[in-house]
């Protein structure tokens, strides 16, 4: 943000999206009174109608300026100097319209937020800004999870350690994998975080994380008055612990025409909920060229509510089940849980996701789980939710695309170190790989 505010001088207005409940209000809020002398917000969740009646007239600016000062108090405009939030603005698409007119005429910085910002009902009968640069907001990441609980300086270890190709020996391990699995269990929602930093009560952060996702549930069924989106959404732990090699729609909502699941995918991506990888038809540098928008895998932008899906059938999910987790002694598989985790830090780290399968025999597939572009290389990784070294499909897959491949990266709970070509490094590096 602060580079957008340097480089931009004005010229273009900061569209910052994201899921509900990430934190986009208060980061730009925060944002705006520490960067700029005064600011002025409109929260079109609640906004008045002489707060909307405002845009209606953009033809003297002067004087919209003026009727804008008297309406948020009196607040004296700088030029250069003040920042104009549309806070939550897919609720008034006029205002996000208004943006072309605002950002050329010079005087003032302007700062969007939104969620579901391009679903139809929210850009018919408008003209889409092009001043707009789009700036996307994630779940708290590992590093600022720590950060939340107090722990400053393990981020730094990490980094410098894994800068080294070196270990922390497994009793370090051991306690740097539970704060990991803290992190999982959480997630990276900032009510969940703060509630787990007030209380350290599982159960009270459980009940945070199913208010946000019935809040979830309630737009989706908004959006669509099917209900299917809603289906596909609550079958996003289920998909992902049956090992399939892709989401298959039809087991979550009655057949569908594959034009309405296309629709009905937009409609989650747009939400910021979830993310999709895809399948690669030809694992190399350039692989959305040969992505497979047919076949992929939905991931939940969150991993701590994930958890909380997987378990939705408890009234709140005990603090024996997350315990059980904490101390990685729950009698399930929960490779899914290590899967969504790493998607969910790679998209943070500003990476585009995609796998590959390919036949081992007539019943059964290799995997590589994240496909990776490093400058004219591809990094394949495979992750597990164990100690155990074997990475046979990353063998394979290595021997068959061997002038493809830069490192290979198995991702795990044990130490760092490495198997012949294969770096086998601790799940809580994959932030910083």
């Amino acid at each position: 943000m602060l580079q957008w505010k340097q480089e931009s001088r004005g010229e273009t207005a900061l569209l910052v999206e994201g899921a509900r409940r990430v934190g986009k209000s208060t980061l730009v809020r925060e944002f705006a009174r520490r960067e700029y002398k005064t600011y002025a917000l409109f929260d079109f969740a609640k906004a008045s109608k002489a707060d909307k009646a405002l845009f209606e007239d953009l033809s003297d600016m002067d004087l919209f300026f003026s009727k804008l000062s008297v309406l948020k108090g009196g607040i004296t405009l700088y030029e250069r100097d003040t920042v104009i939030v549309f806070d939550e603005v897919q609720k008034f698409p006029i205002a996000r319209q208004a943006i072309k007119t605002l950002v050329e005429d010079g005087r003032y910085d302007y700062i969007e937020t939104g969620s579901l910002i391009s679903i139809h009902k929210n850009t018919q009968d408008i003209i889409i800004p092009s001043e707009e640069e789009v700036l996307e907001l994630y779940p708290m990441d590992y590093e600022e999870f720590l950060w939340a609980i107090g722990n400053t300086n393990t981020p730094d270890i990490i980094r410098a350690t894994l800068n080294k190709r070196r270990g922390f020996g497994d009793d370090i391990n051991r306690k740097l994998m539970r704060d990991f699995r803290l992190y999982m269990l959480v997630g990276g929602m900032p009510q969940s975080v703060s509630k787990y930093v007030q209380t350290k009560d599982f159960a009270a952060v459980d009940k945070v994380k199913r208010t946000i996702i019935r809040l979830y549930q309630s737009d989706f069924r908004k959006i669509d008055k099917t209900g299917k989106a809603e289906r596909l959404f609550m079958a996003i732990p289920s998909q992902l612990s049956n090992n399939s090699r892709r989401y298959i729609p039809s087991n979550a909502i009655e057949k569908t025409r594959s034009e309405q699941v296309e629709n009905l995918l937009f409609l989650m991506q747009d939400s910021k909920t979830v993310s999709l990888t895809y399948h690669a038809n030809d694992p190399n540098v350039g692989m959305s060229l040969t992505a497979d928008t047919s076949a992929y895998k939905i991931f939940l932008c969150d991993t701590g509510l994930l958890v909380t899906m997987a378990f939705w059938d408890k009234r709140f999910t005990e603090n024996v089940i997350y315990q059980k987790l904490l101390n990685d002694s729950l009698a399930v598989n929960v490779g899914y849980v290590y899967e969504n985790v790493v998607a969910q830090m790679l998209l943070a780290n500003g990476n585009r996701l995609f796998y590959y399968t390919w036949a081992k025999d007539e019943k059964h597939n290799y995997e590589i789980d994240f496909l990776l572009s490093r400058g004219n290389k591809l990094v394949p990784i495979e992750v597990k939710s164990s100690g155990y070294k074997t990475h046979k499909s990353l063998d394979v897959f290595c021997n068959k695309y061997s002038q493809r491949i830069g490192e290979r990266i198995l991702l795990y709970t044990k130490d760092y170190c490495k198997d012949g070509q294969t770096t086998c490094v601790p799940i809580y590096f994959t932030p910083f790989i």
